[in-house]
C-alpha cells in the first residue's frame, strides 16, 4: 500500500469506483486537482496506477485513471499461492471429479453459515445489507443499493481471485451460494465479472 492517507484514499476510490478523472478525485477527497495530480505522479512512479485518455465528443479528451496489476495487488488476495497450491495438489490427486466434489462440500458449509448468520433478516433488504457485511468481512469489500424494485450487490475486491483463475468453478459456486440463500424470495443474476474483464463483480437480485 502505498504511504500517505491521501495516496491510499486515491487507491481505494480507484479500487471502488473504477477509473475516475483527477477532478472527480479532488471532488471527492476535498483537495485541489493539483495535489490529486501530485499523488497520482508519485502512484505512476510506484507502478500502482496508469491512465487511458478517452474522447467524448469535441475537444480534448479526458484522462482516466486506473489501478494497475500491482495497484490491485495492494489489497489482499486469500493467501493466493497456498489457495492455488492447495486447488492444483487437489485435481492431481483426486482428478477433476474430485476437485468438484470438494467445491461442492465448499458451497454447503457457505450456505450453512450464511442461513445461520441471516436468519434473523425481516425482509429482502435487510438479507441483501447483511450479505454485503459478511462478504466484506470476508475481504470483498461489498456493498449494496436499491435499484429501482431491485438490489445491486457490489464486490470491488476479490481475496481470492488467484484460486478463481485456477478454478472457475469457485465462481460458479458463489453464484450458486446466493442463490440457495435467496431461494424462493428473489432471483440472483452476476451482471459484472473480474474474471471476464469486469472493475468489480456485481449481482442483482429482482424480487420473485
Amino acid at each position: 500500500m502505498a504511504n500517505g492517507s491521501t495516496a491510499d484514499s486515491i487507491l481505494l476510490q480507484l479500487k471502488t469506483e473504477g477509473p475516475r478523472t483527477a477532478k472527480q478525485l479532488a471532488q471527492v477527497l476535498g483537495i485541489s486537482a493539483m495535489g490529486v495530480r501530485q499523488h497520482l505522479s508519485r502512484l505512476q512512479a510506484d507502478g500502482l496506477v496508469d491512465y487511458v485518455d478517452e474522447r467524448t465528443g469535441v475537444g480534448r479528451p479526458r484522462r482516466y485513471f486506473r489501478l494497475t496489476g500491482e495497484g490491485h495487488g495492494c489489497y489482499p488476495d486469500g493467501h493466493r499461492d497456498l489457495s492455488v497450491n492447495l486447488l492444483e495438489l487437489s485435481r492431481s490427486a483426486f482428478g477433476e471429479d474430485g476437485l468438484q466434489e470438494l467445491l461442492a462440500e465448499r458451497q454447503k458449509m457457505l450456505q450453512r453459515q450464511y442461513s445461520e448468520r441471516t436468519r434473523d433478516c425481516a425482509d429482502l433488504g435487510e438479507l441483501v445489507a447483511r450479505l454485503a457485511d459478511i462478504r466484506s468481512n470476508e475481504g470483498y469489500m461489498a456493498e449494496w443499493q436499491s435499484d429501482g424494485e431491485d438490489f445491486l450487490l457490489t464486490q470491488h475486491h476479490c481475496p481470492v481471485c488467484s484460486a478463481a483463475k485456477a478454478c472457475e468453478g469457485l465462481c460458479r459456486s458463489e453464484l450458486e451460494t446466493f442463490r440457495s440463500l435467496f431461494g424462493a424470495e428473489a432471483e440472483v443474476e452476476r451482471e459484472e465479472h473480474v474474471l471476464n474483464g469486469g472493475r468489480c463483480c456485481a449481482y442483482r437480485i429482482r424480487r420473485r
